[in-house]
């Protein structure tokens, strides 16, 4: 009877990005869009503003995972580089290396000397990138996927608070965007928990806090601003 099991440890690199673009996306163009109203300015300005928003953002998101998950990317590979270095010039220390974590991990030693073996016989670098180094496959750094995931996230979440500035009475403009981005914020957290096999109470309480905390302080400073005006 074979056995099936949901992981979703393969989902945390696009995830993650995801989750900040789109999160990042809502948060930071809601607070833009309400500094700017706050201060006073009028439908077009406020529409100015936020697609100028959602345009830089994305770029930066962009631009920001691609840097940081490339460096974390030339880590792995500096890192896999000495490592092949190492077992073309001292095989047998790094056998014991692999022993020796095997042994940690609640493997007698002749157990651990068996496998050590076996796995360094079927592919040495891959055995040791795992186990020693904790580098597989399904968490390596992929700078390209990272970016396209932030940017296009980042970019549709802008895009809810700006659709909210066209279809928002100037009555109802600041309690309704910031109530209707909040409610944006609640369904990313509930989807992302959903993907990720979180507690989704966690995920909705925390994305929420902090996009209201944002909104409530840009919001402040365009009234501090406005008033000054």
């Amino acid at each position: 009877m074979r056995h099936s099991e949901r992981h979703r440890t393969h989902r945390t690199g696009w995830l993650r990005a995801a989750v900040l673009g789109a999160n990042d996306g809502i948060v930071s163009t809601a607070s833009l869009v309400l500094g700017v109203a706050a201060a006073g300015a009028d439908t077009g300005g406020i529409l100015v503003a936020g697609v100028a928003g959602l345009v830089a953002g994305a770029m930066s998101m962009a631009a920001g995972e691609y840097v940081s998950v490339s460096s974390q990317s030339d880590t792995e590979r500096a890192d896999l580089a000495r490592e092949a270095r190492e077992l073309a010039e001292s095989p047998e220390q790094e056998h014991a290396e692999l022993m020796a974590i095997y042994t940690q991990r609640g493997l007698d030693e002749t157990l651990a000397s068996n496998v050590a073996t076996q796995l360094m016989q079927h592919d040495a670098l891959a055995a040791h990138a795992r186990d020693e180094l904790g580098i597989s496959d399904t968490l390596a750094a992929k700078p390209v996927q990272a970016a396209l995931a932030s940017a296009a996230t980042f970019a549709v979440g802008a895009a809810l608070p700006l659709v909210m500035v066209l279809v928002l009475p100037a009555s109802f403009f600041m309690w309704g965007l910031a109530g209707s981005s909040l409610f944006f914020l609640a369904v990313l957290g509930l989807l992302a928990a959903r993907a990720g096999g979180s507690p989704m109470l966690t995920s909705v309480a925390r994305v929420t806090f902090w996009g209201a905390l944002a909104m409530a302080l840009t919001a402040g400073v365009g009234a501090l601003f406005g008033v000054a005006a």
